[in-house]
């Protein structure tokens, strides 16, 4: 959250929020073979999900991997708060800074060196993903209104199109309190965290709030089907052939889970005592990395 009281004041950009290219969803299309998920009404909150019990004994019963944390670097104090990340085709590697507004900064893997930085519309985001020839954004929270998903221009910043985000709403101690944090102005209301590019043309994305995570129609903002996620909070996602590696970050554990199914295979426990928080997630040459938005540590597991 911080410098989060001068960009309030000053109100975003330039751009602010402004009209964008593309209408803006009042609500998120189900397409119909998504005969599983539940339906929500993107004009008001999702509030009241319970992951179910079956799922909850899934998770706890899930075989362990066992994987050592690398501190790799710490960009501290120009990004403060990384809290997604994704990798080019280039090698390169994107990270989503929630300072508000969120820049996002292109950097050197080996070593966090900079390269570029581009100011975003996104607010407190939690997820970035590359796609046909754009960035995919969730802006986790929101101004005025429910909180979107961005499609943005690499080059500049500039958001090409936005959709309101499918289950966006309250979850944890915002839906028992119904008020943000108490060092915040921000809206307790919460949209997508992560985001990855599953190809043609779509994207997997959590949302806490509705309990699940969405596959999406990317040029549309349609819900194409979704999958139970394993817990409430689910953060980083990263994709691995035919399975999700999603972030359990209350939990500090990392867990692979089933596209087809949302079935749990496997976790990876980190240690709460010594390592870094997780929250962005992605998976490069079969290594898992991380990232912490509370310190700003990136981290690999070998």
């Amino acid at each position: 959250m911080k410098k989060e009281g001068n960009f309030m004041r000053d109100h975003l950009t330039r751009r602010g929020f402004m009209a964008t290219a593309g209408a803006l969803a009042l609500s998120s299309r189900v397409n119909a073979a998504d005969t599983d998920a539940p339906g929500f009404d993107n004009s008001k909150p999702t509030t009241g999900v319970v992951i179910p019990a079956e799922k909850v004994a899934e998770m706890n019963a899930a075989p362990l991997i066992v994987k050592t944390v690398n501190r790799l670097w710490n960009d501290s104090p120009s990004i403060t708060e990384p809290n997604a990340m994704q990798f080019t085709p280039e090698g390169t590697l994107l990270l989503l800074n929630q300072v508000d507004p969120n820049n996002v900064f292109e950097v050197q893997p080996k070593d966090g060196r900079i390269l570029r930085t581009v100011q975003t519309e996104s607010v407190h985001g939690s997820g970035i993903t590359m796609g046909d020839g754009a960035w995919w954004i969730t802006s986790t929270k929101a101004l005025k209104g429910p909180p979107v998903t961005l499609k943005v221009d690499p080059k500049t910043g500039q958001t090409l199109k936005k959709w309101i985000t499918p289950g966006w709403g309250l979850y944890g101690n915002y839906a028992a309190t119904g008020a943000g944090a108490s060092n915040s102005v921000l809206p307790a209301a919460s949209g997508g965290h992560d985001v990855k590019w599953a190809g043609s043309g779509r994207y997997w994305m959590a949302v806490p709030s509705s309990g699940r995570i969405f596959l999406m129609e990317a040029e549309t903002g349609e819900i194409v089907r979704s999958i139970q996620a394993p817990v409430i909070r689910t953060h980083g996602l990263a994709i691995e052939g035919d399975y999700l590696w999603s972030v359990a970050s209350d939990f500090w554990q990392i867990l692979k889970i089933a596209q087809k199914d949302g079935r749990i295979v496997a976790k990876i426990q980190l240690d709460k005592s010594k390592d870094p928080e997780i929250h962005g997630l992605e998976l490069k040459d079969g290594v898992l990395w991380y990232c912490d938005a509370s310190k700003g540590w990136i981290c690999n597991l070998t």
